[in-house]
């Protein structure tokens, strides 16, 4: 995904251009800007599978790549945003091309477990990743983690200044402080986590309080920008956005700091990448052998020396060093049950006029 190859978490809009509710309970969902086709990984070996890919392309390409030099086994690339991608999975049905599924964020998971549409991994795989990340229905393993976090300007908010709480971004005193990307992806499953902690009531309270205060932007990468430019106070984010914008800009250009909530206020909630295969999948054993090899030590130390910024969830694997230990971060957890999937979030990003 990209143009040119270039990583779409730094060059492509990953906001949605709409995201709905259907009669039927699935969720819909397109991209403002396309973030590019299919494209083939190269490689030998006669069996081929297809991978639907919400990660970032030049992640999914090194892994593919040891992968197919590994195996032998052909992958097949389809890149887009994970909601898309989950989407058209729903709507392919059984008679979807994807074997593989890899996302972001564990909301799209679920929402295909509950429609039966991700096949039951052996426990040799899911085994190798503590369980508490894990589909507690064995249909999906997890890969790495995120956590939601603040951009801010530090000429214009610090220490004290900065919020308790991300709920108190929408009170009057942050008006006209603060950036967000409502659409983005990656602002959904932190919108299902308020939902999860303070109630439908609460957090769409929040959304009008936010709609009220922000500017909104098109995509995250957007919202880490106007911060870094001294345009906002503070800017909604995933850790990872400030942490990319670091390394293309260079420390000395780099204005904004990070911030993470603290007290595990959900506004520092941890997101679950994991990878599933599809019930439908006519190469089962070559699929599960990709996910085996995506949880493997060999992809997490691939995860952990790029510059993804993510964390690994295999035990053993550190992390990029450039990352606060997780243990200082000190996320709010919520059980990916509790989490769900999106569809509330979607409906109340309608109800708030935000979508």
């Amino acid at each position: 995904m990209g143009r040119n190859g270039q990583d779409k978490a730094l060059r492509m809009p990953r906001s949605l251009g709409w995201l709905a509710i259907s009669a039927g309970a699935l969720i819909s969902a397109s991209l403002l800007s396309a973030c590019g086709g299919a494209s083939a990984a190269g490689g030998g070996g006669s069996t081929t599978i297809t991978l639907y890919s919400g990660q970032h392309p030049q992640l999914t390409t090194a892994i593919v790549s040891a992968f197919e030099k590994q195996t032998g086994i052909n992958v097949k690339v389809r890149s887009d945003d994970g909601i898309v991608l989950a989407d058209q999975i729903l709507q392919e049905g059984s008679h979807s091309p994807a074997d593989v599924y890899l996302t972001e964020n564990s909301p799209e998971m679920m929402l295909l477990t509950q429609h039966h549409l991700l096949t039951t991994l052996p426990s040799s795989i899911t085994s190798q990743i503590p369980a508490g990340y894990n589909s507690p229905t064995g249909n999906w393993v997890a890969i790495s983690l995120r956590v939601s976090a603040l951009a801010y300007d530090p000429s214009r908010a610090s220490g004290s200044q900065l919020p308790a709480s991300i709920l108190d971004l929408a009170t009057p005193q942050w008006k006209g402080k603060v950036a967000f990307s409502p659409t983005d992806s990656d602002f959904v499953p932190l919108l299902g986590g308020v939902i999860a902690t303070y109630g439908q009531t609460a957090a769409l309270n929040w959304l009008r309080g936010l709609k009220a205060n922000a500017t909104s932007f098109a995509d995250i990468e957007s919202v880490v920008a106007a911060v870094n430019k001294g345009n906002a106070s503070v800017g909604i984010i995933n850790q990872y956005y400030w942490y990319r914008i670091q390394r293309e800009l260079g420390a000395g250009n780099t204005h904004s700091k990070l911030y993470f909530f603290p007290n595990r206020d959900v506004g520092g909630l941890e997101n679950i990448s994991g990878a599933a295969v599809l019930a439908s999948s006519s190469h089962k054993s070559a699929a599960e052998k990709l996910v085996s090899f995506l949880v493997s030590a060999q992809a997490e130390r691939i995860l952990a020396s790029g510059d993804t910024f993510e964390y690994p969830v295999r035990p053993g694997i550190a992390p990029n060093p450039a990352l606060m230990p997780l243990s200082q971060v000190n996320p709010a957890v919520l059980s990916v049950v509790k989490l769900g999937d999106d569809l509330p979030a979607a409906s109340l990003l309608q109800q708030a006029g935000l979508t």
